[in-house]
């Protein structure tokens, strides 16, 4: 622990910040310079840094002064008494944005609830005079501000808060500059393109060549073709003479061919008829063959058919003897049989005993059978009523509610579903009691109360399965937990029952406030369970009332025994200060009950379960009597069959000889028939052979008639083929006569077309040659050309050919292509300057970079020394360094931090992922403090940054922030915190601003800082150990 002055010191800076929800309002102009120090020594602050902080109606404050100090301020209260929301007044206060604090998007939010205005004040240290800042919120999220004391917008706010230096968010600017780079790009596509449209110009022109060249070839042509033609006409008008003297000839010697082609033709016609009338000859001798043949073949089967009888014949013949020996085989053992058997005794009065036996037998099972049917009338009367009996209906009924409730809880919590169904294949496993979850066990005796008991008990109680013993319920969590990995909740019953448990006070006392039961005396549930509800939740003495307990709640509350009670909708939590006795009651609306109000009434479960069972041993008696009854029919079966058994063989021994006898006779009788229907297969064999020769003779008449059907066809066929013959070479003679005419005639139809085209032509061309001549040429034009037609029609297809291959040509290219040449020079030119410009914009922007740069890296080559010493006195590591993946993305620079806390580990980035949140919140806190006397920031604050510290760092991080926050240069610091660990070291410099809050706070007027410290002195001296 500190001394005691320290403790007397921080008590006076405690009284002097005045954080209390009374104080009087401190509006209305800046303070004193005087005030700047808390000791008195102006020139302590740093300028920008907060002197008082006023709150008017803000979040948990009324009204609230807070006067910091300038180095150190520890601001120390529990949750929830007003810490940040010191914090949310700094940041709003000096125009900060409301999403910087995570608390709300609106400002309004910050108004304290129930009023409809607040305000924030908020004044800064400046040279030459303070700087005050008041700020009026409203719940429709407006703002009013002023600055010292006149109304101004909040664009002057910030950039006055601007000017001191205070940031409350960062900015990042950045400005591309590619003006030039574009420029230079157009130039270059300028030139690539003009170049473009100078091969097309060159092509251009290449293409008229071309074209000229195949203009004059046109022009030629007709001069050739009239040289040509005129030498063609000549020449024709020989070969015309010739070819009418030829035609002549021709025409003298075609006569007599077409004479013979006659003739021959009128020798044809009677061969032609004469072959028709033979083919069709032909084809009548064959249809005729055709059907003889057809005869010939069912001629065949019939004597196949008679062969096939007589085999049969045969085959019955063989049989027939075989009947035969068999039928004197039996016949010869018969009358052996019947030799020995001798004389027989008389067997007629065994026989009539056995009847009247057997009789007696008949009436026994008689009764025994009207026993069974009444048995089993009764038996069937009794499973009736117990399946379609009320009792059954009944059970049902409970076993379907208990179903619903099961489905219920499988879709709420899957798992303790699974569960339990282990729990029903495995309940061997556990000596003691295991209760399923209570959901399911716990019966409400009214749908009503379902509400206040499944309220009062918590739902993983509901859900959980309570153990009698410790050692089941480890086995059960190890195997549902730790194997099946299912999430259940297990209970343990008190070792001491407290299933009877008594109230404090019985319900008639309480009915004058409108109670009228107890919570245990609602619902049924095993002992155990109802022991563990009244050992955890009191459920023998939580009394339930009506509406008439909501009318009287303020004189119920009163009652000193009563913590916690239900009404008809509510439920109301008791609870009474230790110090003051104030009451003070916590009232919350009851929900409808989900699980509980299917309910199932146990005791008369268990007694139509009873009733069940009774049914059920009667029929089992009765199925013990039927059997016995079988049993006795049985015996009586068996015997009755002996009896038949030996009856039937004394029956059979007297009429024995008597079957024997009629056996042989029926024997002799069929041995008579056979012989007397034996087959004569010698006759028979001679009428298969008379009807085979009669058949045979009727096949050999056929043959006959289709021999001479044959022969006729044949001589018809060779008559046709003789006439085919000399058809044939007549018709050839007359086809070659036919073509030789057929050759002279187009001969002579060619040579007189020729003649005529020829004149034709040449007429022709005289004529064409003396209108195109007048629009050529000179002849000189001509002369380096060829003089021949193949060879001026392969130059011109040459020319053609190449200027087609010129394609995609457009007839401005040339115009283009000289606009876009002085285009070119003027982007030249403008290039030139602009590279220039560059070259100069180049040369200041290094300049720039190093002016930036180069002090940058020597702040944080500072911090880093200052970040990796606090680090060194911690026995660990720690560095800071400028970081960016390419030099020339300004805006991508940042600061790497890079930490170690154990000595097997290597430095790690400081991210989310390699680091504690204790060793993020130590390496962020040292960070800040290599800043502190670095970074000219006026004023810092950390809120609850020590809150994932582990004691040690904790307290070495709290010595560094003490011992560099302490210094005079650095600028103000505020240090936000619930808690501080004992026996930490402080500074004078240190300001320690206790943050209480509540009803009983007293106002800044009644507080005495010399009575306070007087009185803990006597305190101190009344404990002092004699």
């Amino acid at each position: 622990m500190a001394d005691r002055s320290k403790r007397q010191r921080i008590s006076r800076a405690a009284s002097t910040s005045q954080v209390t929800n009374n104080v009087p309002p401190m509006f209305g102009g800046s303070q004193p310079d005087a005030r700047v120090a808390s000791d008195g020594e102006p020139g302590s602050f740093v300028e920008g840094s907060i002197l008082r902080i006023a709150m008017n109606n803000f979040l948990t404050y009324e009204l609230a002064v807070v006067n910091p100090g300038a180095n150190l301020n520890m601001i120390v209260g529990a949750n929830g008494t007003g810490k940040s929301s010191i914090v949310c007044a700094i940041c709003l206060g000096l125009a900060g944005k409301t999403a910087l604090l995570g608390r709300g998007d609106k400002i309004g939010l910050f108004v304290k609830r129930g009023c409809s205005r607040g305000s924030i004040e908020i004044e800064l240290y400046k040279n030459g005079g303070n700087v005050v800042i008041n700020r009026e919120i409203s719940t429709e999220n407006l703002s009013q501000w002023t600055l010292n004391g006149k109304s101004c917008s909040q664009k002057v706010v910030e950039e006055e808060v601007k000017g001191l230096q205070i940031q409350v968010s960062n900015l990042c600017q950045f400005l591309p500059q590619n003006t030039v780079n574009e420029k230079a790009a157009f130039l270059e596509r300028a030139k690539q393109k003009n170049e473009s449209n100078k091969l097309d110009m060159n092509r251009y022109y290449e293409k008229k060549r071309h074209l000229d060249m195949i203009e004059l070839l046109e022009k030629k042509k007709p001069w050739v073709e009239f040289e040509a033609v005129r030498k063609e006409h000549e020449s024709v008008k020989t070969e015309r003479e010739e070819v009418k003297k030829r035609l002549s000839s021709l025409k003298q010697t075609h006569g007599p061919m077409l004479k013979k082609i006659q003739l021959i033709n009128n020798q044809l016609e009677p061969i032609e008829a004469q072959i028709k009338t033979k083919t069709f000859d032909i084809k009548e001798a064959a249809r005729k063959c055709k059907a003889r043949r057809d005869q010939l073949d069912r001629k065949q089967k019939e004597i196949d058919d008679i062969k096939q009888a007589l085999n049969l014949k045969h085959t019955e013949k063989v049989d027939e003897e075989k009947r035969i020996a068999n039928t004197k085989t039996i016949i010869d053992d018969l009358q052996k049989e019947l030799a020995t058997v001798g004389e027989q005794p008389d067997v007629a009065p065994r026989i009539d005993a056995i009847s009247v036996e057997l009789r007696g037998h008949q009436e026994e099972r008689a009764r025994l059978d009207g026993e069974k049917s009444d048995i089993r009338r009764e038996k069937d009367n009794m499973v009736a009523e117990s399946k379609s009996g009320f009792a059954h209906l009944r059970l049902n009924d409970m076993n379907n509610m208990m179903k619903a409730k099961e489905d219920k809880l499988k879709v709420r919590h899957k798992d303790t579903f699974t569960a339990i169904q282990w729990l029903r294949q495995n309940r061997q496993l556990f000596s003691g009691n295991v209760h399923e979850p209570m959901l399911l066990v716990l019966n409400v005796k009214d749908p009503r109360f379902a509400k206040y008991v499944e309220t009062h008990i918590a739902f993983n109680d509901l859900r959980g399965f309570l153990f009698e013993k410790r050692e089941d319920m480890e086995a059960f969590m190890k195997e549902v937990r730790d194997k099946l990995k299912l999430r259940v909740n297990s209970i343990l019953a008190p070792a001491v029952s407290c299933a009877n448990k008594q109230p404090s006070r019985p319900i008639e006392s309480l009915k004058r406030f409108g109670f009228y039961s107890y919570l245990r005396e609602m619902f049924d549930a095993p002992t155990d369970v109802v022991s563990y509800l009244c050992h955890q939740y009191n459920v023998h003495d939580v009394p339930v009332g009506t509406a008439q307990t909501k009318a009287m709640i303020n004189k119920v509350i009163e009652e000193p025994y009563l913590k916690l009670i239900y009404t008809a909708e509510e439920r109301y939590v008791v609870k009474k200060s230790m110090y003051s006795n104030h009451v003070s009651t916590n009232n919350s609306q009851l929900r409808p009950s989900k699980f509980l109000t299917i309910s199932v009434d146990a005791e008369e479960k268990g007694q139509v379960e009873q009733q069940i069972q009774n049914c059920e041993r009667k029929i089992k008696d009765l199925d013990e009597r039927l059997a016995g009854l079988r049993e006795n029919f049985s015996i009586l079966e068996g015997r009755d069959n002996e009896l038949r058994n030996e009856k039937k063989g004394l029956l059979e021994q007297k009429g024995k000889k008597r079957q024997l006898e009629q056996k042989i006779a029926t024997k002799l009788d069929s041995l008579q028939q056979i012989e007397k229907n034996r087959v004569d297969l010698k006759k028979l064999e001679e009428d298969t052979k008379t009807k085979i020769g009669a058949v045979n003779a009727q096949k050999v008449a056929m043959m006959v008639e289709v021999m001479a059907q044959i022969k006729l066809r044949a001589s018809l066929s060779m008559l046709k083929v003789h006439l085919t013959l000399q058809t044939l070479g007549l018709t050839a003679e007359k086809t070659h006569l036919e073509g030789s005419c057929k050759d002279r005639q187009v001969e002579l139809r060619t040579l007189e077309m020729n003649r005529m085209n020829s004149c034709v032509l040449c007429e022709c061309s005289v004529h064409w040659f003396s209108e195109e001549s007048q629009g050529l040429v000179s002849v000189q034009a001509f002369s380096t050309l060829p003089d021949t037609m193949e060879e001026l029609d392969a130059l011109l297809n040459e020319e053609c050919s190449r200027a087609e291959g010129f394609t995609g040509i457009r007839e401005n290219v040339v115009e283009e292509y000289n606009r876009r040449e002085v285009e070119i020079q003027n982007l030249e030119e403008e290039l030139g300057d602009l590279s220039e410009a560059l070259t100069t914009y180049r040369m200041n922007m290094s300049e720039a970079k190093e002016r930036w740069l180069n002090p940058l890296r020597t702040l944080i080559c500072q911090i880093n020394e200052r970040f990796g010493e606090y680090f060194r006195s911690m026995q660990c590591v720690g560095e800071v360094d400028l970081h960016s993946e390419k030099e020339e993305e300004y805006d991508k620079y940042g600061i790497r931090i890079r930490v170690k806390f154990h000595n097997s580990t290597e430095l790690h980035e400081l991210t989310a992922h390699h680091q504690s949140g204790g060793e993020r919140s130590v390496s962020t806190m040292l960070y800040l403090m290599a800043l502190q006397e670095l970074n000219r920031c006026p004023f810092r604050v950390v809120d609850e940054i020590n809150q994932g510290m582990d004691p040690i760092n904790e307290r070495r991080v709290f010595n560094i922030v003490v011992r560099t926050a302490c210094k005079e240069t650095t600028s103000q610091y505020f240090f936000i915190t619930p808690k501080l660990l004992q026996d930490l070291q402080y500074a004078e410099e240190m300001t320690v601003l206790c943050i209480h809050n509540g009803p009983q706070m007293l106002s800044p007027g009644d507080w005495d800082e010399k009575a306070f410290l007087r009185r803990i002195a006597r305190r101190k001296k009344r404990t002092k150990p004699e």
